[in-house]
């Protein structure tokens, strides 16, 4: 298929593009910044340029990854959330209608499913998320108009058929945490791979698996993460002891972490479950907590990006238009 991907030049587009080649696919990659993967320079929000993009390349299918995200607010305001997030999402749907496409894959995030209350933590257990969660509260305007773009693809399923997967993807930046100092950077993503992360790799994977079974889907959102090894039964114990919960589950835990001087969370707060996307999609993330200590205990490198320095390319190249 001739796919138009969105984001092309992003942390996710450079590992998505060169996959959907390797499958056959001829890919335009659409970003504002230059990168190895992106064809065509300028904004989703330009309905103009999406018009010529799909007619000039006779574009049969979207993903689209392209987004302002969760750091970007200390950047932008929330107009220009509104302009690529939603509008751009609406644009690239209006297109593959007008073109008759039969599916449309979209990148979203798990963060539209942290209300205030989860970021807090002020449970007295682990809050368990998955696509029944809810209601939503998303607390900040990249949640807002990640859910408003999902309610766009949904809207478009029903009113004309066009077949739209969502992927709530955890987190897989190679970048530092832009809230959380407490660990080390590495240590962190680690411990995240328990409950909240994944890799690169396994989310550029997890496109392509969504991109082949759209049409058997129809619409779905799938929240798309490393599998985590917890039980909901233990939520109450996560919160109170995951260091117990996670030794239980891997004896070899705590002395692996001591020799590389990181440490094993006190306290889990929520835990995201992709139990759905591994029915429904066939697909299951290849690297999850397992395989982070069985690197340690290799003394092999790990099996994660982490760049301290990494940069958007949007930021480089000073514009989110």
């Amino acid at each position: 298929m001739r796919i138009l991907l969105t984001g092309s030049s992003g942390w996710l587009g450079r590992f998505l593009g060169p996959r959907l080649r390797a499958a056959g696919h001829a890919v335009t990659g659409l970003d504002i910044a230059p990168g190895l993967e992106t064809d065509v320079l300028g904004s989703v929000a330009d309905r103009g340029l999406i018009d010529r993009v799909f007619a000039e390349q006779g574009i049969e299918a979207v993903i689209h990854g392209g987004a302002l995200h969760k750091p970007d607010i200390a950047r932008y305001p929330p107009q220009h959330f509104i302009d690529v997030n939603m509008t751009g999402t609406l644009n690239l749907l209006e297109a593959a209608t007008a073109a008759g496409h039969d599916r449309f894959v979209f990148t979203s995030t798990t963060s539209l499913m942290i209300s205030d209350a989860i970021r807090r933590e002020t449970a007295d257990h682990a809050v368990w998320l998955d696509e029944e969660s809810g209601p939503l509260s998303p607390r900040n305007i990249y949640g807002v108009t990640k859910l408003g773009a999902e309610g766009l693809c949904r809207l478009h399923h029903l009113e004309h058929g066009l077949a739209c997967v969502v992927l709530r993807t955890a987190r897989f930046f190679p970048e530092e945490d832009d809230t959380h100092h407490d660990l080390t950077g590495e240590n962190m993503k680690a411990n995240e791979f328990l409950n909240r992360r994944g890799t690169v790799e396994d989310m550029a994977e997890a496109h392509l698996r969504a991109l082949e079974r759209a049409p058997a889907i129809g619409f779905a959102t799938y929240v798309v993460s490393a599998p985590t090894p917890f039980r909901r039964e233990e939520a109450e114990e996560l919160k109170r002891d995951a260091a117990a919960v996670i030794t239980r589950h891997f004896p070899e835990a705590p002395a692996l972490y001591a020799a590389r001087g990181w440490r094993l969370p006190a306290s889990i707060g929520r835990v995201y479950d992709a139990g759905l996307a591994e029915r429904a999609l066939g697909f299951r993330a290849k690297t999850d907590f397992a395989v982070v200590l069985a690197a340690l205990k290799a003394g092999t490198a790990l099996p994660f990006a982490h760049d301290p320095d990494y940069v958007s390319p949007k930021e480089v190249g000073g514009s989110a238009a």
